[in-house]
């Protein structure tokens, strides 16, 4: 038993041995394992600390550093001097000028009700705004960006009870000429950057680069005294010299508020260009508003519709259907017409302004007529594809590329929905809309000899010293129609002035060409009863130096015609222009300036026959504008000096018909204005009694009644496109 049991606790001593020296083993390897995993973690620690010390130091170490400097240097920003606008002859237009403002550290205040309290009183503004801007967490806020000298005075006088407010200087934008191009120059924020216009487009260079005023403060944000400070000074911006010129600028402003007041138009618009380089010399648009206190005014009055809206521009667009005409050899001056007053295309009728239409007509006073029905027939002559080359080849449908921002494309409908009805009232201006810089851009293309110009605002821009930095050229685009299709046109547009709708744009001594223009204003899918009034034009016509564009919108006076509203107003304009760039007076159309072989223009007699002789005596031809046998006007006045040849434009009233009895013959006034009835019937003796506006359309008695001397005769009136 007893050797049973000796074995038994000997097997089971070496088997807890055996256990213990297994235990004591396996500690130590898993000591030994953590000892491993904390040496690995430790040095895991080390090496993230050395790369984060690495990273502190060597990569990040100069922006930390810059940032200590920030912190313990404050900077106030320093406002350039933002470059002047100045016109074409170096006259300022827009300019900065120094005003003072009230800044805050609001870590410096000791006492926020205090300070608060006394800057109400000075600023005169409410004690709470001014405490609210007090609390704010910044190196510095602004309480007033502009205060004036006074304010200034008082709070300089007042530092002492005003810890942490300090009086700066600050750039504002001034304008000296008030409300003179103010559409064009834009407005600029209270933070000297441009915000519409071209304050806006040329931002960049008239802003400059702001400068720096820096203190050194300690870390509870007070300022140490003694302390280092740095001061940057600002690069002051860039001038820019405008092609605009201050007196022709000033002299359509004036003359455009002359006809917004004589006719209440909603809006006015004068566009003046130099054909010959694209420059654009006058830009009046009205309403209008002062860019210095621009918040006072409908931000409505600020829109420069000269290039942002579009409109149908009615017969004024005549021109480029004569142009393309002649260009493709689809009519002459000479070639005749027909009009009966209406023209059918498809299902409907394209009617004349005039009721009954022109009768036979040369294209020559088709153009002077302004007949619609001839002009619908050339455009779809044309067709659509050689029609619309011309079009787009004028610029229409596209942006100029001017140097203004917001310039609209104008609309020119895809040449897959013109349908013959589309393409005729294309051919006299309707469904097609326009900007007035385009319309004006296209017209001075003909008068450059079928050259088209980039028009443009900038002469040139000048570095702060006064030195040229850049300087714009012209710029050509394209040649559109022959030199010799442009000359023909100037000759018809000419013509359009001297006899036809535009006669109250014709100047004694100049040569004038231009077109008129009354478009209906389409509402709620159709046209409606609001026009827009215009006229388009250049002088001199055998050598333009200046075009221009006059448009009424929406005109409240019973006659709405553009030659009646829009054309003395080019022409008063046109006048003092020419003066102004000194363009000496020159021969009408048809005329020569070669001395020595002009002849003077007969005081005509009132016989009709005795007239004619006196013509052929001194070689002059004729055309008789009415009928009857006694001339009471004529066109040129005599004295005038004319070529050989020249066509004198001879008036009858009718007086020639009386019976010998005391009574006289009633003419035929359809389609005659007021204006020229009451003439006519003055002429005869007779008393107008007229109703309505426009051209006559009725009157009683009947043409060709024999009333006594004295009488009264009732005429009709009522509104027609007439352009």
């Amino acid at each position: 038993m007893f050797g049973i049991y000796e074995k038994r606790r000997s097997i089971t001593c070496r088997i807890l041995i055996g256990v213990g020296v297994n235990s004591v083993a396996q500690t130590s390897i898993t000591a030994r394992r953590r000892a491993a995993v904390l040496l690995l973690g430790l040095t895991a620690v080390f090496l993230l600390l050395g790369l984060r010390l690495f990273y502190l130091q060597i990569i990040a170490g100069n922006r930390f550093q810059q940032e200590a400097l920030d912190q313990r240097y404050r900077r106030i920003a320093v406002d350039p001097k933002r470059g002047a606008i100045l016109d074409r002859n170096g006259r300022k237009l827009a300019i900065s000028v120094h005003s003072d403002g009230v800044i805050c550290n609001p870590r410096e205040v000791t006492d926020p009700d205090a300070v608060a309290q006394l800057l109400g009183s000075i600023l005169q503004t409410e004690t709470a705004a001014i405490r609210k801007l007090l609390d704010k967490q910044a190196m510095y806020v602004w309480i007033k960006r502009r205060i004036t000298p006074e304010q200034a005075d008082q709070i300089r006088q007042n530092l002492s009870r005003l810890p942490g407010i300090s009086v700066t200087v600050r750039s504002e934008r001034s304008y000296p000429k008030e409300m003179l191009a103010a559409h064009l120059l834009g407005i600029a924020g209270i933070d000297n950057q441009g915000l519409e216009g071209l304050e806006k487009y040329y931002d960049e260079i008239l802003r400059g680069t702001p400068g720096s005023d820096m203190a050194e403060f300690d870390t509870s944000g007070l300022h140490i005294p003694g302390g280092e400070k740095t001061y940057t000074p600002p690069i002051d911006g860039s001038n820019i010299v405008l092609t605009i010129d201050e007196f022709l600028q000033a002299m359509s402003e004036r003359e455009l508020d002359k006809a917004m007041q004589d006719t209440s138009s909603r809006r006015g618009l004068i566009l003046m260009m130099d054909p010959r380089t694209g420059e654009i010399l006058a830009s009046a648009l009205r309403p209008a508003f002062d860019p210095t206190n621009y918040n006072d005014f409908p931000s409505e009055n600020r829109r420069n519709f000269m290039l942002t809206d579009q409109y149908e521009p009615g017969s004024t667009f005549k021109v480029f259907t004569t142009a393309a005409a002649i260009e493709e050899g689809a009519v002459t001056p000479e070639t005749t017409f027909f009009d009966p007053g209406f023209i059918r295309v498809e299902d409907r009728n394209i009617h004349c302004w005039k009721a009954g239409g022109h009768g036979s007509q040369t294209f020559t006073e088709a153009v002077e007529n302004s007949c619609n029905p001839v002009f619908a027939s050339l455009s779809l002559k044309l067709g659509v594809d050689s029609f619309y080359r011309y079009l787009e080849a004028f610029g229409f449908g596209k942006t100029t590329g001017i140097d203004f921002p917001g310039e609209a494309r104008g609309q020119l409908m895809n040449k897959k929905y013109v349908g013959p009805v589309e393409l005729a009232n294309i051919g006299f201006g309707q469904g097609i809309s326009v900007t007035p810089l385009q319309m004006l851009t296209a017209v001075c293309a003909i008068a450059n000899d079928g050259l088209l110009m980039q028009p443009y605002l900038i002469k040139e821009i000048h570095n702060p010293d006064g030195t040229v930095h850049t300087k714009n050229e012209p710029k050509a685009v394209r040649q559109v129609i022959s030199e010799k299709t442009a000359a023909t046109v100037r000759t018809l547009l000419e013509s359009v002035v001297v006899n036809g709708s535009g006669n109250r744009a014709y100047l004694e001594g100049y040569r004038v060409a231009g077109k008129t223009g009354t478009a209906q204003k389409p509402k709620g899918g159709r046209y409606g009863e609001e026009r827009i009034a215009s006229f388009v034009g250049f002088a001199p016509a055998d050598d333009p130096c200046i075009a221009m564009i006059v448009i009424l919108d929406e005109p409240q006076t019973p006659i709405k015609y553009g030659g009646v509203l829009a054309g003395p107003v080019f022409g008063a304009v046109m006048h003092d222009a020419l003066r102004y760039l000194q363009v000496l007076p020159r021969t009408a159309i048809g005329q020569s300036d070669t001395p020595g072989k002009n002849v003077t223009v007969p005081k005509l007699p009132g016989n009709l026959g005795d007239a004619q002789a006196a013509l052929a005596k001194s070689g002059l031809s004729w055309r008789l504008i009415g009928s009857g046998g006694i001339v009471t006007d004529q066109f040129p006045k005599s004295g005038a000096a004319v070529k050989p040849g020249t066509q004198v434009l001879l008036y009858f009233s009718g007086r020639e018909k009386m019976d010998g009895k005391g009574f006289v013959e009633v003419p035929d006034f359809s389609g005659l204005g007021v204006s020229e009835v009451n003439a006519r019937l003055k002429a005869l003796g007779l008393v107008l009694s007229a109703t309505g506006g426009g051209t006559a359309h009725a009157q009683h008695p009947a043409a060709g009644t024999r009333l006594p001397i004295g009488a009264r005769v009732q005429v009709s009136f009522r509104p027609q496109i007439n352009d």
